[in-house]
């Protein structure tokens, strides 16, 4: 009876004409702190570096204030790199609750079940065979977190896909793909198996527009699918059996938000590198913020964004600018979430 008045409070029941929009206060509050932390977050990484531009400024040079220096390093040289960061970071939170809640699994992420690396072997096969250019191997990455996105659902389906299976198979190919990378740094030569490094290290430095508008089209195509089968999503995460009485089509929600996930975690890992850990930690942070049941996609989109550009003004603060690439920053913390995740897992008796 308690838990019950207590969810009543934190919804609300919103209804115009014939419809009814149900809020979580709880979850709508945390959305938009998130929001807040991320745009100030994102202020300050603007203004940081080698030549440094207080938050005021930085504004007033994004409405059209400053004069013709600051508006050339921030609307030329930080902006894209910070609405990479913006983008990357809710494309892999978004992705990464996907996988969770299909596979209804915390350790479900595209970090655990192989899809950062296929991109990377993609984006490696054009640098190290190849020797291609910055847009082919963008193309190769996100090529290659298609096919083991592909790979990974023929593999784990039988009579449907299941959420350990998926992740036991993803496992398995993880540990193929990151073979197949280890053997073509060791095949390319020594300035290739360089730039094949910085890139596998997963970095926003050199980031300009070309890299801001294609994944922005993308978040802005895959984003309403995502929420329209949001429902569907939801109803699966109580099984299938369930799903099916309650009208659901099981296998082609899930195989279309897998779509949209694997696509996600690819262009993202195409702009910026395998940044790690983000799509594991966000989603499971989201949902203890906002303590509601659920795959919490908008949230878990809205801590990804404030995750990564606060990790990336966190390696410039502590390392100077350029010095630390952000993926090393969140693979450190994403590897103690983890850890701290098996263990809490392993006492609660589900691994």
């Amino acid at each position: 009876m308690k838990a019950t008045r207590t969810q009543a409070l934190r919804t609300r029941s919103v209804r115009t004409g014939g419809l009814s929009l149900r809020l979580d206060l709880r979850a709508l509050t945390v959305v938009v702190l998130l929001l807040v932390c991320a745009l100030a977050a994102s202020v300050v990484l603007i203004g940081t570096g080698d030549f440094p531009i207080p938050a005021g400024d930085v504004l007033k040079t994004l409405f059209g204030g400053g004069d013709a220096g600051q508006e050339f390093i921030v609307n030329e040289l930080r902006l894209p790199r910070v609405l990479v960061g913006l983008l990357v970071g809710a494309s892999l939170g978004l992705g990464g609750a996907l996988f969770q809640s299909i596979s209804r699994n915390p350790l479900g992420s595209p970090d655990v079940l192989g899809l950062s690396q296929g991109a990377t072997a993609g984006a490696l096969v054009v640098i190290v065979l190849f020797s291609g250019s910055a847009t082919a191997v963008t193309l190769g990455a996100l090529a290659g977190g298609l096919v083991t996105g592909l790979a990974i659902y023929l593999l784990a389906w039988k009579q449907g896909v299941h959420g350990y299976r998926l992740v036991l198979v993803g496992i398995g190919v993880s540990a193929v793909v990151t073979a197949v990378n280890g053997y073509l740094l060791t095949k390319a030569d020594l300035v290739d198996a360089a730039r094949a490094v910085v890139w596998m290290t997963g970095s926003l430095n050199g980031r300009d527009w070309t890299q801001v508008w294609p994944l922005l089209g993308l978040c802005a195509v895959l984003l309403p699918l995502v929420l329209a089968n949001a429902r569907g999503l939801r109803m699966m995460e109580m099984g299938d059996d369930v799903s099916y009485a309650l009208g659901v089509r099981v296998e082609r929600v899930r195989l279309l938000l897998m779509v949209a996930a694997v696509l996600l975690t690819a262009a993202a890992t195409a702009a910026a590198g395998p940044v790690g850990f983000v799509a594991l930690t966000a989603p499971q942070l989201a949902r203890r913020l906002t303590r509601s049941p659920g795959p919490n996609l908008v949230s878990s989109l809205c801590m990804g964004a404030t995750l990564l550009v606060t990790a990336d003004w966190a390696s410039q603060r502590a390392f100077g600018a350029d010095q630390l690439p952000v993926g090393v920053v969140t693979g450190v913390l994403g590897g103690v979430y983890l850890l701290w995740l098996l263990v809490t897992e392993r006492r609660a008796g589900r691994i």
